[in-house]
């Protein structure tokens, strides 16, 4: 009897490396056609909003160029034009950048590489990968290289509440219900993973002191909806 192929993202541990690296692709190739439908309905759609409000504090003028990383399908890129700005998209993931379909140039790259020249781009948004990641300090010394100076940078990715009861409501769901719900509309198993990958992320404090010692200046950190999510923003 031949056992099922377990799957790079259906780990007892979470991975490191280029383990995670190469997991976080393949899940993400996986999940693409049905990312958008999932994060609808898991949100609540409060995903729109909490994108409306990354690109909006960035601040920039009419048709700054933005780089969009782990783009996915796209979502904060459809964003950035609806506010005048032009976005360009990258992701590692081939399946995300095939369903994108908001229009920006797309290329498939390593956030930790861009193919981008020193000081070329005006901003950066980020939309829920900071904790997928390889290793966060390079990923900041990155930005800072390919945004220029006075440009801005806003990173939105899931949090965890510091109210008590809010906290344990967010476990709740976010633990047992969103596996459930990913494994009925898309896969279980990356839907399992998604939840566990927030140990990834450092604390706020220690989180904004990285993008400080990138060389970012006017670094603010800000939880949204009671802490369900959190918005770093800063200024090169």
């Amino acid at each position: 009897m031949v056992e099922p192929q377990r799957k790079s993202w259906d780990l007892d541990q979470l991975p490191t490396g280029d383990n995670k690296a190469r997991a976080v692709r393949d899940m993400f190739d996986a999940i693409a056609s049905r990312y958008d439908l999932v994060n609808r309905i898991m949100t609540f759609r409060l995903d729109v909003r909490w994108r409306r409000r990354t690109v909006s504090d960035l601040r920039l003028p009419v048709g700054a160029v933005v780089a969009d990383l782990a783009s996915g399908t796209g979502d904060l890129c459809a964003e950035l034009k609806r506010q005048g700005l032009t976005p360009l998209s990258f992701d590692f993931s081939f399946g995300m950048l095939a369903n994108d379909t908001s229009g920006a140039p797309r290329t498939q790259a390593d956030v930790l590489r861009l193919p981008l020249a020193n000081a070329s781009i005006d901003g950066v948004t980020c939309g829920f990968a900071l904790r997928n990641f390889v290793e966060l300090p390079a990923f900041f010394a990155e930005l800072a290289r390919v945004v220029r100076p006075g440009g801005r940078v806003a990173l939105l990715d899931v949090s965890v509440p510091t109210n008590r009861l809010v906290r344990a409501g967010n476990s709740l769901y976010f633990g047992r219900v969103v596996p459930w719900l990913g494994g009925l509309l898309s896969d279980r198993a990356a839907y399992g993973y998604l939840p566990r990958s927030v140990s990834y992320l450092p604390a706020p404090d220690a989180l904004s002191q990285l993008m400080r010692d990138a060389g970012f200046r006017n670094v603010a950190h800000h939880q949204l909806s009671g802490g369900l999510t959190q918005l770093l923003l800063s200024t090169r």
